[in-house]
């Protein structure tokens, strides 16, 4: 395949990307499958997905900055320390995670993600009164979504804004700024390991990353004329195809 159009493609896939983690998260579900298609074995597409939507994840956060305030009576620099530090763990494990044992665990995690999509509001109200909310439940749920995030984190972001509603009370639309500044802190921490580790392929993550930028102040406009149905089911359509294919990938 010609390199420009390799690039191409993983500019294309990270506009993909960055414009549906704009809408309504779950933009590696675009852009880890698009580096997998090119030839990049499944540890490092996530990671060089991961690294590639770095910059976007970190606008986002500075753009919804305002929004921060404490969590369930916990600071937010609380939260980014969880964060921070399970991102890490969650990232080294992925460094010792061999492709193959790798391409047999993704689909499921896909899965996780999808029926999170799929059912958080519903489950979220159906565990309200068997949950037992508090700050030690809130600091466990942070711990093992930052491990999840560092470790590949699709959906992550819909999984942290059930949690918190579920465990603190909190609305999702009051939920935004907190969302993306953990995105953020997650990202930032799998980024540090995976280029220790080298495991970022940079000639297609830095065309995927100015894809996403794009992709992203494209989804934002977007998402203001969007009615929010229309952008949940799509998102939904994406993440439950992208599964199929790599259960299919992985078993068939």
């Amino acid at each position: 395949m010609p390199d420009i159009l390799l690039l191409l493609l993983a500019a294309g896939g990270g506009f993909l990307g960055g414009a549906m983690n704009a809408l309504a998260g779950g933009g590696s579900f675009a852009t880890m499958p698009t580096l997998i298609a090119l030839g990049t074995p499944s540890t490092i597409a996530n990671a060089t997905s991961n690294v590639a939507v770095q910059p976007g994840a970190i606008a986002s956060a500075w753009t919804f900055r305002d929004g921060l305030r404490p969590l369930g009576g916990l600071s937010v620099r609380f939260l980014c320390a969880l964060t921070f530090v399970s991102g890490l763990v969650g990232s080294l494990l992925l460094v010792v995670t061999p492709s193959r044992v790798f391409d047999v665990i993704v689909p499921w995690l896909l899965l996780a993600a999808t029926i999170a999509i799929a059912l958080g509001r519903r489950a979220a109200a159906a565990l309200a009164s068997q949950a037992a909310p508090g700050r030690a439940s809130l600091v466990v749920a942070q711990v093992l979504l930052g491990v999840y995030g560092g470790y590949f984190g699709g959906g992550v972001g819909l999984m942290l804004t059930a949690a918190w509603g579920l465990l603190a009370g909190e609305p999702p639309h009051k939920l935004m700024a907190h969302r993306t500044l953990m995105l953020a802190v997650a990202n930032a921490a799998a980024t540090i390991v995976f280029i220790a580790f080298g495991m970022v392929r940079w000639a297609l993550a830095v065309p995927m990353a100015t894809g996403a930028i794009v992709g992203g102040f494209a989804g934002a406009r977007l998402g203001r004329v969007l009615p929010p149905v229309a952008i949940r089911w799509w998102t939904l359509l994406v993440t439950a195809i992208t599964t199929a294919v790599f259960f299919w990938r992985a078993y068939a």
